[in-house]
């Protein structure tokens, strides 16, 4: 390596620490932090792409736990069960739309497939629960991960203002934000911008809707299983990533409801947890570089607006009109 590559690497490693610094001080916003992220993503060669990427979903999973000690359980029960019909109706209704529009885009199957499930479920988690399932490419999922990262950062910066310009509600936003925006990180980071009841109910509704990984993952084995030979694979051998945070912020919220004692601690959790989102945020950012404009290509992008464009709308008329409500 010469001289002008090792610093080119040591200036990038020390504007990746002097980012993620900022982001977790809690002196940045959750987009501004995303914002810089990008920035650097889009700058600088990434130090740390692998490391970053891990550390993003570790940083993530204890983040939303650690807001679940801001929260009434009595709340996350009542938002969990009024949206789960909202969630199987959106979730069906996006899967058979996605998959059309894919075969109209003419994307390959499989990136179709999960460029699919990750709008209509939970973005990249249920990207990455998937692809082992239906032995998706590295290619593939690039693509897939492209296409839906892409579309968070967007919804992550106009869903708070198209909020504030339609005057609505912080149980309305929250619903929204939950049904319509992709990842559950991106989802944190817009309702907790908009509100503190936004950020519960999106919070909620969307964990809520992130169990659905494991149905559509079963399901996908099933299929899977009937169209390979028993020497290929079995449907036993298939493993499914469960999403097990979810039920620890379901206890952190009980505890917080039924021990309040320890409300002083709580506190200082729950905002531990909003700074390692806005941490995650930075962090997620940082991976969004020209590379990644590259591998998703036009068409798995143009599925992928045209499936979140049509999501976000139909969910955002019938919540504005009081359709469904929370």
């Amino acid at each position: 390596m010469s001289d002008t590559s090792r610093m080119t690497t040591l200036h990038g490693k020390n504007i990746f620490f002097i980012g993620l610094l900022l982001a977790a001080s809690g002196i940045v916003s959750p987009p501004v932090a995303l914002a810089v992220g990008i920035l650097f993503g889009f700058t600088v060669e990434h130090p740390f792409p692998a490391e970053s990427s891990s550390l993003a979903k570790l940083l993530l999973q204890l983040s939303v736990i650690a807001l679940g000690f801001g929260m009434n359980l009595k709340q996350v029960i009542h938002a969990g069960r009024s949206g789960f019909l909202y969630t199987a109706i959106s979730i069906t209704a996006a899967m058979a739309v996605g998959l059309l529009f894919g075969k109209v885009f003419r994307v390959a199957g499989k990136s179709s497939f999960l460029i699919t499930a990750g709008t209509a479920i939970c973005g990249g988690s249920a990207i990455a629960a998937i692809a082992p399932i239906n032995n998706a490419s590295e290619e593939e999922i690039s693509v897939s991960m492209g296409t839906v990262f892409l579309l968070n950062s967007v919804a992550l910066l106009i869903f708070p203002a198209i909020g504030h310009g339609l005057h609505l509600s912080q149980n309305q936003f929250g619903l929204w934000a939950a049904l319509a925006i992709h990842d559950t990180s991106s989802v944190v980071g817009a309702a907790a911008k908009y509100g503190n009841q936004a950020l519960a109910i999106g919070t909620t509704v969307k964990l809520a809707r992130a169990l659905w990984i494991v149905p559509v993952s079963l399901l996908t084995a099933a299929f899977m299983a009937r169209h390979r030979s028993t020497s290929e694979t079995t449907q036993g051998s298939v493993k499914i990533k469960i999403p097990w945070f979810i039920l620890f912020f379901c206890l952190a919220a009980a505890v917080n409801t039924y021990l309040p004692q320890f409300v002083s601690a709580y506190g200082i959790l729950s905002h531990l947890g909003r700074t390692g989102l806005t941490a995650t945020l930075f962090l997620i950012g940082t991976s969004l570089s020209k590379r990644t404009l590259q591998q998703v290509g036009i068409r798995p992008f143009l599925q992928g607006v045209a499936l979140w464009i049509l999501v976000a709308g139909i969910s955002l008329f019938v919540i504005d009109r009081g359709y469904i409500s929370i």
